[in-house]
């Protein structure tokens, strides 16, 4: 391990010479290999490394949470003075929620969709036997209101589905709350917001932290996270501890070759020097023209509530160029992802046109939509979501060219070479998508859109989820696609940092329209929204107090 963390007396969690082994057949014998680190309360520590380094396996060891086949092989858990792996499941149960509480990345998996928000926070009370019925009630409503939710006493009665990604993961920090525990695990709580819920959620963690002097367990894989949170960072690779210390030490001047390299790939605020095809009246026709594109969809009312209207596309009108990327850039329900989903026909318009080369695929009926859809493809943002589980990739990215007529032979040889193409190995067209990680598993979503040799791309948040590390890898095989095949591109992405890597122009959305559009270096430079001005001053870690800033300041190699 590099750099020094002695252990404190004053700690809340101690971990020490902790081993988590795998199940015969793994990659590595353990999942976690003499790990040791420490916690003290009112401090929050940030665990930093990429998917499979470990760090949320070390959290589920201290929740009891440990998958099955995991099994703790070694070293010591110490919570309030007791061993937490020599507690059985009803010592656990005690402890849960009442002591340690953890929030979860991924909410919608987390909260039950059948129960009321206010039920579900309720339940937490009366799985410990604390309150009465009514009580429960109103103490749920005292913590939705604390967390920050708009309207508070709607939300208790709201589904999980009724809520905005924010405020589920609020949802989820209530319940955490509600039995005021001494230590707070938040695994990946921010991974999948837009960047201002995101600093609402950094900002809100921070204030409780605070407010209740709790201990706080942050695992992230994005250092920019960290420098606008953490107080000490602990980074782990394959399972063991490299590099600890505070987050001004470890941010500031990095001594592992890992965390360097982890820091190196945040994108940056930097806009390349690169000058995309434009859309002039001499030149070409443009590849897509969308006019007065919308979609407006109506909710239900009730007895005491109008149906509500949400223009999600609300006339939107653009050129997009051959060879050209544009940026779709916005929060979430700013009605970016529908956009692409209307162009490319997953979603029917309720007006306007998106021709590609004068054809209109909004208007075409389905057996000519099934024709013309070839040429504009999709890539998603969960791959694993929407790859059949049940079948071989190599399958999955053969059936577009054999329900387009070609030979079935020809289309798989066809698959294993896409493959190749992004970088991953041809006999690779053999396994399953749950045999891949999620990086490898975009790829394979990728390969998929280019078997139908398409003229455009429509990449929807497709690495929003993933490590920095991998983001920047597959944002480069994009740009090298893109290059090579002569595609254009729609990349739909909430992170102006990512943008700004890949497009030539960008697009900035709120609320259905578009705000502001124009080269990448025009709305970095000179953004003319306060929206758009909002967003780049939402992007973790560039405030000029953090430490990120100042390793940047002082002339440090970050892009």
């Amino acid at each position: 391990m590099t750099g020094s963390d002695q252990a404190r007396p004053d700690a809340l969690l101690s971990i020490s010479g902790l081993k988590l082994a795998l199940p015969a057949g793994a990659d590595r014998p353990f999942a976690v290999d003499d790990v040791s680190y420490d916690l003290a309360a009112g401090e929050i520590l940030c665990i930093v490394g990429e998917s499979g380094s470990g760090k949320s396996m070390a959290a589920n060891a201290v929740m009891g949470l440990l998958p099955h086949g995991v099994r703790p092989a070694a070293g010591r858990i110490m919570f309030e003075g007791r061993d937490l792996l020599t507690l059985d499941e009803a010592g656990m149960r005690a402890i849960r929620a009442a002591r340690i509480a953890m929030i979860f990345q991924e909410p919608m998996s987390a909260l039950n969709p059948l129960m009321r928000v206010g039920e579900q926070i309720a339940e937490v009370f009366e799985g410990h036997n604390r309150l009465k019925p009514r009580e429960r009630r109103a103490r749920a409503l005292e913590l939705l209101t604390e967390v920050g939710i708009p309207e508070p006493a709607r939300a208790i009665d709201a589904y999980p589905f009724q809520l905005s990604g924010g405020q589920r993961q609020r949802v989820m920090i209530a319940m955490a709350l509600a039995l005021e525990p001494r230590l707070l695990i938040a695994d990946e709580p921010t991974t999948a917001l837009d960047v201002t819920t995101q600093a609402q959620i950094l900002k809100l963690i921070r204030d409780l932290q605070i407010r209740h002097g709790m201990g706080v367990m942050f695992i992230t894989h994005d250092f920019g996270v960290v420098a606008e949170i953490a107080d000490r960072v602990c980074v782990m690779q394959h399972g063991k501890v490299v590099e600890i210390g505070t987050a001004a030490d470890v941010l500031g001047n990095p001594s592992h070759p890992y965390t360097r390299g982890l820091i190196d790939a945040i994108p940056g605020m930097n806009v390349p020097d690169r000058a995309g095809p434009a859309i002039t009246p001499d030149a070409a026709e443009p590849l897509l023209k969308v006019r007065g594109l919308t979609k407006t969809y109506h909710g239900k009312g009730g007895l005491l509530r109008k149906p509500r209207v949400v223009h999600a596309v609300d006339d939107i009108s653009f050129d997009l160029a051959r060879g050209e990327t544009l940026g779709i850039v916005g929060e979430s329900g700013s009605g970016k992802s529908t956009l692409g989903r209307c162009i490319v026909r997953l979603i029917d318009p309720d007006r306007g046109s998106a021709e590609i080369d004068g054809v209109d695929l909004a208007s075409l009926n389905a057996k000519a939509l099934r024709k013309e859809r070839r040429r504009v493809q999709m890539v998603f943002q969960d791959p694993f979501g929407s790859l059949n589980p049940r079948t071989r990739v190599g399958q999955i990215i053969a059936e577009g060219p054999i329900a387009a007529g070609v030979p079935a032979a020809e289309a798989r040889a066809q698959a294993r070479e896409l493959l190749a193409t992004v970088g991953l190995d041809g006999s690779s067209a053999d396994r399953f998508p749950h045999e891949f990680s999620g990086g490898q598993r975009q790829r394979v979503g990728i390969a998929r859109a280019l078997a139908m040799n398409p003229e455009l791309i429509i990449a929807d948040e497709a690495v929003s989820a993933l490590d920095v590390s991998i983001q920047a890898q597959v944002l480069d095989l994009l740009a090298g696609l893109k290059a090579r095949l002569n595609l254009s591109m729609l990349f739909v992405t909430h992170d102006l940092r990512v943008a700004a890597q890949i497009c030539d122009r960008l697009a900035v959305m709120q609320r259905g329209r578009i705000v502001e559009m124009g080269t990448v270096a025009e709305v970095f430079g000179n953004p003319q929204s306060a929206y758009t001005r909002e967003l780049l001053a939402a992007i973790p870690g560039r405030g000029p107090g953090t430490p990120l800033k100042r390793f940047a300041q002082a002339g440090a190699a970050l892009p």
